[in-house]
């Protein structure tokens, strides 16, 4: 209150705004001149301007006759530009520097702040301006002088030269076929300095004719400086509230408002987000957040949104790991991209980024060595692989950031199908890309078998042992096992094999060359009477035609109908599967079901293997060897043994307690 009563109002002045040179007036900035000069009283030979980049250029008159002015420095600069010969196209046409060029140069871009006022009568009439220029000598001049200094030194050297040319009429030329130009360097040489001065110069002048501050003309243009209804007439511009007084007074930058992103980017504003379509907003969310629990997701997108859909868009922009969702790679890496450390295009990185994807569905923990080892990466990209999806552990590894959602995998068992079938193409391609070796890949994800504990590195070492030894227990077993078969294997009646001595060491192989050489007996009734599916009568007994498994039930629910209907229908176009490519012919043909069909409710490997023996197949004991790399699942082979055609009893034959098939044996 203190400060105002030491500053009264003095006088209220009424402001008018002006707008009928609002979009045309320009205001000029010249050098400084002294103070008893003015430009006005310079003659103007000349104007020219280029609208669209707001370029003016004014001649003006020097006055020659001047006590400051230097006559023959004037004279020598006439002399440089135009030489000796005068013409048209001469700069200065009476051989002396009487004139002089400014050239305009932008002051600032943004001039909606800027207004030229007139004050007039106790009124302030205010006109918005539409650009600033500023004028500064132009010395275009030096450069044709320049020019023609250099033209004579060629002429000059042309005169010298001319007999030796005369003498070497022949030359030798090089002739060259630019390559086509690409869309990268087109872009290149668009936005290059040198193409913007040429297509700058192309713009053509046009041509401006100058009038005096005293002119009748420049009376007439001052008038529309003032309001047209300023007299008794309210100025319904000025009519606003305080706020939007002091908008229109400080309107915001244009430039900042071309600074904002048009989609949230790193700082997300839920306000602009949820303006989007559903798509990119769940898009954006998995791009900027990397991995996220879809409860998480839920409660970002709002209650309103459709769980139903948010499904749907989720699994075109991420993928299931451990049961939550972690972005795609190429999302995060899109094509014709590269990485910011070492250059290696999209391609690439989004092969390794899957294989560290890949490596969570099976473990919750993950050594960068490995990963760098397998994808051949550098350090720096691997560690952003794992920073987006987990966190280091000292003596431990890289843990995955988030925890097991078993919630999810239980309400959703169509969704964690379906993933996981698209994690057993993406293994396959790893597998072909990588030549990862099969038996040190796990056979299944830890999605179906939930989270792992915390399990330090001598724990794991320990357990790796443990495991070996009992695995090389069980092969040891089989082996024995597999020995006695084919030592003393179970001959049924009406079947003779010629028996001959042979030694320790080569007691196997000659026992089945002496086996081969015998003829056997394959005739329906000894086949199917004396043998069931391959084994002796007494490993037979209690068992039936099912390759000694209970025949299932009544298959009168959907899922054993549509189970065997697809098992049918697959031994028919190949009679011979083992049951690993069984396992995949069945999961190709689970993706091509819509959502929410019978086979989704899990169809275990104990009942596919049942409706397979049911449906009238039988499995072929192939005598792998013992040091084999088939995994268990390969070395079941099973074969159609029922078909119903009169070539039933000719498909197989039995030998030595093994059932082989005509001709070659697919395992």
């Amino acid at each position: 209150m203190a400060n105002e009563e030491d500053d009264p109002v003095v006088q209220e002045i009424d402001v008018y705004l002006a707008k009928s040179l609002a979009e045309k007036l320009y205001l000029f900035q010249y050098p400084v001149r002294p103070a008893s000069m003015t430009y006005d009283d310079i003659p103007h030979l000349s104007a020219k301007i280029k609208p669209k980049q707001q370029k003016v250029e004014l001649e003006m008159a020097i006055d020659t006759l001047n006590p400051n002015y230097c006559r023959s420095k004037g004279e020598q600069i006439a002399l440089n530009v135009d030489g000796a010969c005068t013409d048209e196209t001469s700069t200065y046409s009476s051989k002396l520097m009487d004139k002089q060029t400014f050239c305009s140069s932008q002051t600032t871009s943004n001039t909606s702040r800027y207004a030229a006022a007139l004050y007039r009568q106790g009124e302030l009439h205010l006109t918005p301006l539409h650009g600033i220029l500023q004028l500064r000598p132009s010395f275009s001049y030096l450069d044709k002088a320049d020019a023609k200094h250099r033209e004579r030194e060629a002429a000059n050297e042309a005169g010298d030269s001319s007999q030796d040319e005369a003498e070497d009429d022949v030359k030798q030329i090089t002739v060259r076929f630019s390559r086509p130009e690409s869309e990268q360097a087109r872009q290149r040489r668009v936005q290059s300095y040198e193409f913007l001065q040429k297509k700058h110069a192309e713009e053509p002048w046009v041509h401006l004719h100058y009038y005096g501050l005293r002119d009748s003309r420049s009376e007439h243009e001052r008038q529309y400086l003032l309001c047209p209804g300023s007299s008794g007439v309210e100025n319904t511009e000025l009519v606003k509230s305080p706020s939007e007084y002091l908008m229109m007074l400080m309107p915001p930058s244009q430039e900042e408002e071309k600074d904002k992103p048009v989609a949230p980017s790193n700082v997300l504003s839920m306000a602009q987000l949820r303006t989007l379509p559903l798509a990119d907003q769940i898009k954006i969310l998995m791009k900027n957040v990397k991995v996220m629990p879809f409860a998480n997701l839920m409660s970002l997108l709002g209650p309103s949104i459709d769980s139903v859909a948010v499904l749907r868009g989720i699994q075109k922009v991420a993928m299931l790991v451990q049961g939550n969702w972690v972005v795609k790679s190429d999302i995060l890496y899109p094509k014709d991209s590269s990485s910011p450390h070492s250059g290696v295009p999209a391609e690439v990185l989004c092969r390794g980024r899957d294989f560290v994807m890949w490596k969570f569905t099976q473990s919750r923990w993950v050594v960068r060595k490995e990963v760098a080892t397998v994808t051949k990466l550098c350090a720096e990209d691997v560690k952003d692989f794992l920073e987006h999806m987990a966190v280091v552990r000292i003596n431990k590894g890289w843990e995955f950031i988030l925890p097991y959602d078993g919630e999810f995998i239980k309400k959703h068992p169509d969704v964690v199908q379906r993933q996981h079938m698209l994690w057993t193409g993406i293994q396959a391609k790893l597998e072909k890309v990588y030549n990862l070796v099969k038996e040190t890949m796990p056979k299944k994800p830890d999605t179906q078998s939930g989270p792992a504990g915390l399990v330090s590195g001598d724990q794991r070492i320990q357990a790796a042992k443990t495991k070996a030894q009992q695995n090389h227990a069980l092969l040891e077993r089989e082996l024995q096992r597999r020995k006695e078969q084919l030592r003393a294997p179970a001959v049924p009646p009406g079947v003779r094999i010629k028996e001959e001595p042979v030694s320790e060491e080569g007691e196997e192989d000659d026992e089945q060359e002496a086996e081969e050489e015998e003829p056997m007996d394959t005739s329906p009734s000894g086949l199917h009477s004396k043998l069931a599916n391959g084994l002796p009568p007494g490993r037979a007994a209690g068992t039936d035609s099912f390759n000694g498994h209970p025949p299932p039930g009544c298959a009168s629910t959907p899922v054993a109908r549509e189970l065997r209907a697809f098992v049918e229908a697959t031994f028919q176009r190949q009679f011979v599967l083992t049951l690993s490519e069984l396992k995949r012919l069945f999961n190709l043909h689970l993706a091509s079901l819509p959502p929410g069909h019978t086979l989704f409710s899990g169809i275990s490997d104990r009942m596919l293997q049942d409706t397979v023996l049911a449906a009238g197949c039988k499995q072929i004991l192939v005598p792998f060897p013992p040091q084999t790399a088939a995994s268990p699942d390969e070395q079941k082979v099973f074969a159609l043994w029922e078909s119903g055609d009169m070539s039933d009893q000719d498909c197989c034959v039995s030998y030595g307690g093994m059932w082989y098939l005509k001709g070659t044996v697919q395992s």
